[in-house]
């Protein structure tokens, strides 16, 4: 059962932007967090942005000023609009949820969407 799904990743050249969106199933309900982690293979996956239900936004400092999360409760979705995007951000992206469904409280997470930053 899918349950996040991603899409808006692909290729750019440095400087230019994407925008990411991921969408929740409808039977994820009460989702205090949405996320974006990122990972190079052979490293760790890194939280990039998140955006919980109560209070502010928090970004990683590589991303700063350039990088941008909202979520729209209704739809169930987070997006990432990315600016001025450099090599260094190549990676999987990934979308995070902590949501309910019938079965309680629980992590989710999307499948990944590949963002590549190359001239």
């Amino acid at each position: 059962q899918v349950q996040l799904v991603e899409s808006g990743g692909g290729l750019v050249r440095p400087g230019g932007s994407l925008r990411l969106s991921c969408a929740a199933s409808a039977s994820i309900h009460s989702i205090y967090t949405m996320a974006w982690y990122r990972q190079v293979p052979g490293n760790e996956r890194e939280l990039v942005a998140k955006f919980p239900l109560i209070g502010g936004v928090s970004y990683e400092d590589s991303v700063k000023g350039r990088f941008t999360i909202s979520r729209d409760n209704a739809k169930n979705s987070v997006y990432l609009q990315m600016n001025n995007l450099q090599p260094d951000d190549t990676a999987v992206y990934y979308c995070y949820m902590y949501g309910r469904s019938t079965a309680g409280f629980k992590h989710y997470w999307g499948q990944g969407t590949q963002v590549t930053v190359s001239s």
